[in-house]
């Protein structure tokens, strides 16, 4: 095979089937044979213009596979070889500015942002560099996250989702055991963070959800280990958590996605302070029912999270194999990458038929 074959995002809304000569390899960089790219809130952005990134490029960040080709530094300094299956980190690390040697690599001076796999241009050698393609380039600063034997590649992807769950849930917010913790959104994240609160002992967990779309994921949230789960439109998760437990959220963590009321929930819902992790992104400026008063009132402490790191990866792949959590049962969907644009409209919310909470390309 002299090319890989690839989706092209030329612009929003405008994925084209493109074939991309793959590259020669050298001594530190690798080429991956993807079996499996998960799908998540970026990956529908992308695709309607919501993020837009004035250029073409093959999108997908959540990659598995086999790694086809691997130079002699790179198979020495990555700890893996031809043949192995990993999962691939979206960032990518210098290994030597002080954010990376802080552990901070989204922060990496020589790459950051601007380097992350699946949002770097289709014309930036040698192209592929997301996984929406049947093979994905591994540049030398890669960070590759070993698959335990036996995961399936597709079940594999969820270390994204679940390292989010690991990371925003516990590590950020500096989650204890006892704990009572809030989440906000049962999406794929929200789903994540529950079984990782669950693994660090979380006392109680409330899941919140809203209106028809949710049921099915606030009931999937129970099967999770959430212990109480509510819909914000029927009920007041604020009253509802205090009505259960007597007290209000040490930790709340919101994995929202286009909803701007969340905001004002997380801050009713923190008891004085308590932690407000904020993971979810609004899609507007617009924050109703939020009262920044309360933050100064209840000494709150509000912090951001963009992203996961590998420690946190590790360990959801670790925890996958286990099969502790019931993650073989998520409403899910694998397509082809003939069918991939009619699942991402649906999943930006641009479709009659829902969308699954767990999607996955297979190129």
């Amino acid at each position: 095979m002299s090319s890989a074959h690839a989706l092209v995002l030329e612009q929003p809304r405008r994925l084209v089937e493109r074939d991309v000569p793959l590259p020669d390899i050298g001594p530190d960089e690798g080429l991956l044979r993807i079996e499996a790219c998960g799908l998540c809130g970026t990956d529908h952005e992308e695709y309607a213009g919501v993020l837009s990134a004035g250029f073409a490029f093959i999108p997908g960040h959540e990659s598995v596979g086999i790694i086809e080709q691997i130079g002699a530094s790179a198979a020495q300094r990555w700890g893996v070889q031809a043949g192995d299956r990993v999962a691939v980190e979206v960032f990518l690390s210098c290994r030597q500015c002080p954010p990376c040697a802080a552990g901070e690599y989204r922060r990496c001076t020589s790459h950051g942002l601007a380097d992350m796999y699946g949002f770097v241009p289709i014309d930036r050698a040698p192209g592929l560099w997301g996984g929406y393609a049947t093979h994905q380039y591994l540049a030398p600063d890669t960070l590759l996250l070993p698959v335990p034997d036996g995961l399936d590649p597709v079940m594999a992807t969820l270390f994204n989702p679940l390292g989010a769950g690991i990371r925003w849930a516990v590590t950020v917010p500096g989650s204890q055991p006892g704990d009572v913790v809030a989440v906000l959104g049962p999406g794929v994240r929200g789903l994540s963070a529950v079984a990782a609160l669950r693994e660090a002992n979380a006392g109680f967990v409330v899941v919140t959800g809203a209106g028809e779309r949710d049921r099915e994921r606030l009931a999937l949230a129970r099967e999770f280990g959430a212990d109480l789960v509510v819909d914000v439109t029927e009920q007041d998760p604020a009253a509802a958590l205090y009505a259960a437990t007597g007290r209000l959220a040490d930790v709340v963590v919101d994995v929202t996605a286009g909803a701007p009321s969340a905001l004002g929930d997380a801050v009713r819902l923190a008891r004085v302070g308590g932690t407000v992790v904020l993971a979810g992104t609004r899609g507007t400026t617009e924050t109703p029912g939020f009262d920044p008063d309360h933050v100064i009132y209840k000494e709150l402490r509000i912090l951001g999270a963009l992203g996961v790191d590998a420690p946190a990866y590790r360990a959801a792949l670790d925890l996958l194999a286990t099969g502790r959590y019931p993650f073989d049962r998520l409403p899910r969907e694998v397509v082809g990458l003939s069918e991939l644009a009619d699942l991402l409209a649906r999943m930006a919310g641009e479709a009659s038929r829902p969308a699954p909470v767990h999607g996955v390309v297979v190129p």
